[in-house]
Order: structure tokens, then C-alpha cells, then sequence
């Protein structure tokens, strides 16, 4: 099930980190986000910071706002979602709770307005008008081709779902009570202009969403207004509410929202379960049974924390010597829940194989490395103990852009694998620019054409 993204907070114990405040002029000529890369884009999205400045004193530590004086740049956050785009998507059948919510704070509480079943568009711009209420649209990326275009290159820069709501909130109004959140946001404001409130974390890189009181958080560590243009990041777990400014237009803001479940302790949970197994395999005392009724004890004994605290010495060891360490779903469930590739027209390119087919005298090489990765896993066609790793190879490239982010989505993965005397052939594909197929590291020529051509079907390599 993909992992569904909000908003976010941070901050740390020994008080409220500042926010910076960095004021771009406009340079001359027309200013557009950068799409050669993801690194290239993410770069232009916090132009004027570094990346190697913003990982180091902001990421996960404490906000960034970056205000922009460029009208080409605030022309086209404005071209990304407008609140006349609702009138349209409301025709493609949106449905309220899964594509959008309608919402407003009152009295510190957010009091849910929505309606059942379809949305109607003069319904709800009669809510956004008479009852001042917020409208929230759902993964925005799902319709919209140049939200997709950026999410699915910030997908490839992270290696972390990103997901995206649109808040359009009326003048002199406010959606959301102060909450903070589990992932990291950032956010792009399109329309109008949303003032902003920052406050000390309670929660330091929360793993979960929280409300907080309005009179148990104190005064802002930040406040200032966002136009047209301008940026802002904040840490999971930073406690912030923002709102509409009376007497001027609605205020159409984005939120960019990542790295949910995405810690080092999660990776320690996907990872350690493989590592017992395949330890216990080896180890007679993993495979001794426990003391008798151990689980019926209110409290666990010295002896068996002692024993545990023996058993993680001992991975520790054995992962010291290691190169493999297998993630059991972490990898898999990123592949399968992101976004496809970008593309434009039907994406026959995602599906269809194209070009020369791949022969033993062919040089190939790998393309849309960024949506795919290489696993090991038990062989899954057997169930005996003895059952052999395989090398699997899953991709996104067949996924579905209109199930993006959308939790209760069934999704299926896409892919191949391989046994793993194929690793060696696979790496070099992996690592070289381009590759003779005869030159695989495999026993046989059959199985050097049969790789390639495997890869082929999946559309993952290409003949050059």
C-alpha cells in the first residue's frame, strides 16, 4: 500500500531554530525550473542555496523560506494548479475524501465540510465563497503533467515517494489548525499570498501527525508571507498553521511532501528481519527454542535480555563481514508505489519495446536506471527452508500515474529476476555506460543473449 505524504515539521531540543530568509532578484530573462536531471531540478527549485549548503545546516534541522522577487518564475508556480482548474477537474469526476476535502479551522478545530459522494463544482466554489472554506486537492500530480514531471524527477533524486496536496483557502480564512507533521514539506506558493506561523518542535522529525493547542505551543519562531514565487521548507515535525490575509484574493499554495517512513530506523526494521533468517540458518542457539512460558512473564528476564543483547552482538558481527544486506520491503514498495516516467503522448515507450532486438554481437545499455533497483530474495516459487536467493529486478516504468499516493489503491509490482550466478553480468550492465553483450560475465552465450534480451522485453536496456 503506497505510503501517503503531508505535511511537515522540525526543530531542535535547545530551542526554535530560526528560519532563513534569503531575497532573490529577479535576473533578466525568463526564469524556469531546471529539468536535466533531479539534481538539477532540486537545485533550481531552492535556487539561490546550494544543495551541499542546504543538506548541511537545513535538512532535517530547521526551516528555509527563500522569497523571490521574479515574475517569470511566479508565473509559472501559477501555471502548475489555479483554482479555475477545479471547474475541469471536477467534470473528470472528482469524489470528496479521496480527491478533495473541504475543510476550515474554527476555534482551533478543523471542521470537515464535505459533502457525500461526487463533487459538484458550483457546490463547492458556493462552500469556498459563503463558508470561507479551505478546499484540499488530493495528489495533484495525478492530473496535472507538469506536477507529475517534477514529483517523478524528485522521486529519482530522493529515492523517496513524494507526494503533493493544493490548498486554495478564501481571504480572512484558514484551513488547518496548528499541527505538525510526518514528513519533510516543501512548499511553492502559486496564488495570492498565505501568511505563516513556525513554531518550536514537541517532536523533533515526527513519525507521526499531531494537532497541538494554540495555547500550548507559545508564540511563533517565524512568521512572515509567502507570494507568488516564493519557497519554503520545513523538518518533519515542525508545528506551523498558516492562513488567507483578509481583504485580498485566495491564496493557492503546494505542498511537496517526503521521506514519510523513510528513517534509519525503518531501514533497521526492512533489513534485520533477513539477517536473523539467514543467520538462524547457520546458528544452532538462533534456532534453540525459548525458555518455557517466557511469554507468559508481565516482565521480560534478565537472562533473556541478556540473550538478546548476546544474539545483536553477534548480527552485528556477521553484518560487519557482509556485503548483502537485503531489504525485505522498503526497496520493492518505493518501486512499486512511485510515479512512472515522465513522458509525453501514450508512454509506448514504457511498454513497447522499441529499436533492434539485442544479439550476442549487440552493445546495449541500461536506460531509466533511476526507476528501477536490484534485489536479492528468497526464490519465491518455493516454501522449503533450503530455498535458494534470487536477484530481482523490479521497475516502475509500467506503473499507473492515476493511483499515485492514493493509500487504498491496489498496486501490483513489474519485473524480473534472475539466479544469482547472474549478478556479475547484471553489475556490469549496471556500471557501464554501454556494454557488448558477448562480453557478459555468464557461462554460456545462450545466457548472455537470453540476459539482454529479458531486459529488452522490460524495456530496460536498449540497443546503441
Amino acid at each position: 500500500m503506497p505510503k501517503k505524504a503531508k505535511p511537515a515539521e522540525n526543530g531542535k531540543e535547545e530551542g526554535p531554530a530560526p528560519c532563513k530568509r534569503v531575497k532573490v532578484e529577479a535576473a533578466g530573462g525568463p526564469s524556469a525550473l531546471n529539468f536535466d536531471s533531479p539534481s538539477g531540478l532540486f537545485e533550481s527549485l531552492i535556487s539561490p542555496i546550494k544543495t551541499e549548503t542546504f543538506f548541511k545546516e537545513f535538512w532535517e534541522q530547521k526551516p528555509l523560506l527563500i522569497q523571490r522577487d521574479d515574475p517569470a518564475l511566479a508565473t509559472y508556480y501559477q501555471s502548475l494548479f489555479r483554482l479555475s482548474d477545479l471547474k475541469s477537474l471536477c467534470s473528470r469526476g472528482m469524489y470528496y475524501g479521496r480527491d478533495i476535502n473541504v475543510c476550515r479551522c474554527v476555534n482551533g478545530k478543523k471542521k470537515v465540510l464535505n459533502k457525500d459522494g461526487k463533487v459538484h463544482f458550483l457546490q463547492l466554489r458556493k462552500d469556498f465563497d459563503q463558508k470561507r472554506a479551505t478546499i484540499q486537492f488530493h495528489q495533484p500530480q495525478r492530473f496535472k503533467d507538469e506536477l507529475w514531471r517534477i514529483q517523478e524527477k524528485l522521486e529519482c533524486y530522493f529515492g523517496s515517494l513524494v507526494g503533493s496536496n493544493v490548498y486554495i483557502t478564501p481571504a480572512g480564512s484558514q484551513g488547518l489548525p496548528p499541527h505538525y507533521d510526518d514528513v519533510e514539506v516543501l512548499i511553492l506558493q502559486l496564488e495570492g499570498e498565505k501568511r505563516w506561523r513556525l513554531y518550536r518542535p514537541t517532536v523533533p522529525l515526527a513519525r507521526e501527525y499531531g494537532v497541538e493547542a494554540e495555547d500550548s505551543i507559545g508564540s511563533p519562531a517565524r512568521e512572515f508571507t509567502l507570494k507568488p514565487g516564493d519557497f519554503l521548507y520545513f523538518p518533519r515535525g515542525t508545528i506551523h498553521q498558516a492562513d488567507t490575509p483578509p481583504g485580498l484574493a485566495h491564496s493557492t499554495h503546494l505542498t511537496i511532501s517526503t521521506y514519510q517512513n523513510n528513517s534509519w530506523g525503518d531501514f533497521l526494521l526492512d533489513t534485520i528481519s533477513g539477517l536473523v533468517f539467514d543467520t538462524a540458518k547457520e546458528d544452532l542457539e538462533l534456532r534453540a527454542g525459548l525458555p518455557r512460558q517466557l511469554l507468559l512473564q508481565v516482565e521480560t528476564t534478565a537472562v533473556a535480555r541478556r540473550r538478546v543483547s548476546g544474539f545483536l552482538r553477534m548480527l552485528a558481527d556477521k553484518l560487519e563481514g557482509t556485503k548483502e544486506l537485503l531489504s525485505a520491503d522498503m526497496k520493492k514498495d518505493f518501486i512499486m508505489n512511485r510515479l512512472p516516467p515522465y513522458c509525453v503522448g501514450d508512454g509506448a515507450e514504457l511498454s513497447t519495446p522499441g529499436g533492434q532486438l539485442p544479439r550476442l554481437d549487440s552493445t546495449v545499455r541500461l536506460q531509466f536506471k533511476d526507476h528501477i533497483v536490484l534485489t536479492l530474495g528468497p526464490d519465491q516459487d518455493r516454501s522449503d527452508e533450503t530455498r535458494e536467493k534470487m536477484i530481482y529486478i523490479y521497475h516502475s516504468l509500467k506503473n499507473r500515474r492515476e493511483t499515485h499516493m492514493m493509500g487504498n489503491e491496489e498496486t501490483e509490482s513489474h519485473g524480473l529476476r534472475f539466479p544469482l550466478s547472474h549478478m556479475d553480468a547484471l553489475k556490469q550492465i549496471w556500471n557501464s555506460t554501454a556494454i557488448s553483450v558477448k562480453d557478459l560475465k555468464l557461462t554460456t552465450d545462450e545466457e548472455k543473449e537470453s540476459l539482454a534480451l529479458s531486459l529488452w522485453t522490460e524495456c530496460l536496456i536498449q540497443v546503441v
